[in-house]
């Protein structure tokens, strides 16, 4: 059975073996590490949530969702949510990202959020069929990137 909780410091490893997966499978530009994984995600002062999925254990994927910081990379305005979502290559289609999706959706109601922004790199094909189908439609254009959004 798949839990789903709030990541911790200790994951940190974990969640960067996923990225890095992802990256192998050719989704994901860069290759990371713990000390990426713990700034982006686990220690930053805009975090509203990050949970990870575990079964047996083990980290299949993991959601960050954080306020929009000023100067943020992605251009997002301040009172947006910035989410991301990572699954293992081997973990995909089980339903993973639609629970972690629910869960971020209530944090990103309780703090208040109205809108949130995934910029999804143009050619990763399993992210864009994800948000599409969690509800997000693409809104601008950049290079390279399709940003996406969702109204609360």
């Amino acid at each position: 059975m798949i839990e789903f909780r709030p990541a911790e410091p200790t994951d940190a490893a974990s969640m960067a073996e996923v990225q890095n997966a992802i990256h192998r499978a050719g989704l994901r530009a860069d290759p990371v590490d713990v000390a990426f994984v713990q700034e982006r995600y686990l220690r930053p002062e805009h975090r509203i949530a990050c949970t990870v999925a575990v079964e047996d254990d083990r980290i299949l994927g993991f959601q960050s969702l954080k306020r929009a910081s000023p100067g943020n990379p992605y251009d997002v305005p301040e009172d947006w949510g910035i989410i991301g979502t990572h699954i293992h290559p081997e973990a995909g289609r089980r339903g993973i990202g639609r629970s972690l999706f629910a869960v971020s959706l209530a944090a990103a109601r309780s703090a208040g959020v109205r809108h949130l922004d995934a910029s999804i790199g143009a050619d990763n094909a399993p992210a864009l069929a994800y948000y599409s189908a969690m509800g997000f439609t693409p809104y601008r254009d950049r290079e390279g990137v399709i940003p996406h959004r969702f109204d609360l």
